[in-house]
């Protein structure tokens, strides 16, 4: 079998299409190192010195300010595919009054749950305009009418 110019061409074509089908990693939140979550001690180490190694915690918490949670999440998407995550990672540092680390824990993303929004509408009264209406009602009120003439 021999190759001619436009099998080439086309061999060519087909493997670059191919090398640039390569997913795209995203990192969200923020993917603790092992290393440097090791540095957090309880009873020893202080806010400020977990916010230092630690950086900017992904969410404080609602009811109790004294719990950081950070969060991190690896996806992997090929081209206009929805992205599946490969790794997640959450951890919680618990600090008593004083601003001192009490608690460090890694929660297991076997205990997390999907949420599920509510589908509902909210009832609202009065008058659901079409697109048709929505055109013709921006036509009248740019200006148009007498009121609105410039001078």
């Amino acid at each position: 079998m021999r190759l001619t110019p436009p099998r080439a061409v086309l061999l060519l074509t087909l493997g670059l299409l191919l090398a640039a089908c390569e997913p795209t990693m995203v990192n969200r939140g923020n993917m603790l190192d092992a290393d440097k979550l090791a540095e957090i001690k309880p009873g020893t180490t202080t806010r400020e010195e977990v916010a230092t190694r630690l950086g900017t915690p992904t969410q404080i918490g609602t009811f109790d300010e004294n719990v950081w949670y950070y969060v991190g999440r690896r996806t992997e998407q090929y081209s206009f595919f929805d992205p599946e995550v490969i790794e997640q990672k959450a951890v919680a540092v618990r600090f008593n009054d004083q601003g001192v680390v009490t608690v460090v824990k890694k929660l297991d993303a076997a205990e997390s749950q999907d949420i599920d929004p509510v589908t509902r509408r909210t009832p609202t009264y009065g008058h659901e305009t079409t697109v048709l209406e929505q055109l013709l009602g921006n036509l009248s009120s740019k200006g148009l009418g007498p009121k609105n003439k410039k001078k």
